[in-house]
């Protein structure tokens, strides 16, 4: 394992990357088919995706009972669309039922922030990552979303083992990562690997972590 720490992974992208700060969005359903949306894909096509599910439908709700086959055509431009409409409807269905249709999640916010995590965990289809996503970005809770970005990067670093699965990456990077700053963390991680550890050639020369890096060819 690396010597690095995140605060000092954080000091060093914050020069390329800016000072990511996390302004929830407060819609916890909104957030939760988003993210849905966004998983292989595009920020600016899952974006579209969500703004074309919403003109189609209207609600929640219509989204929730509609026939398949028309959801899978309103997020068609999204990628993955016959696996993700499914998912979004099962997890609508999922809030419906234990919500009482109304699809506010807001009590989440007043829970503990694990008892929150199983709550969403058990909808159908949700995942850690999902979770976490809702938890921080929504309602501001303390939680860390490792999507394969983060994923990749922290192992490259050496901040979890190469092996690890990606649920077990969630709760040992909350595990190193002071919680007011996972939302930092987590941002520019994600802008790391997108612009310079990519998945496939790394541009380990224009890495300011490059010297520390037990994955760099730069060293």
């Amino acid at each position: 394992m690396v010597g690095l720490k995140p605060e000092a992974i954080m000091q060093a992208l914050e020069p390329l990357y800016g000072r990511p700060e996390n302004r929830p969005s407060g819609d916890p359903v909104a957030e939760l088919v988003l993210t849905i949306l966004s998983q292989n894909t595009h920020d600016r096509n899952s974006g579209k995706a969500f703004v074309q599910l919403l003109t189609t439908f209207g609600s929640w709700a219509e989204i929730a009972m509609a026939e398949e086959a028309e959801v899978v055509e309103a997020i068609r431009g999204g990628g993955l669309a016959q696996q993700k409409g499914p998912r979004i409807q099962g997890a609508l269905c999922g809030v419906a039922q234990r919500t009482g249709g109304d699809f506010q999640l807001d009590f989440l916010r007043d829970m503990e922030l694990e008892e929150a995590r199983t709550w969403l965990r058990s909808l159908p289809g949700v995942g850690p990552k999902t979770a976490a996503c809702v938890l921080l970005f929504a309602l501001g809770l303390p939680a860390m979303p490792v999507d394969t970005h983060v994923e990749r990067v922290a192992k490259r670093l050496g901040l979890v083992p190469g092996k690890m699965t990606a649920e077990k990456a969630h709760a040992a990077l909350e595990a190193l990562v002071d919680p007011s700053d996972y939302y930092r963390f987590h941002m520019l991680l994600i802008k790391h690997g997108r612009r310079i550890c990519a998945a496939r050639k790394p541009a380990c020369p224009a890495c300011p972590l490059r010297r520390s890096c037990p994955a760099s060819e730069t060293r």
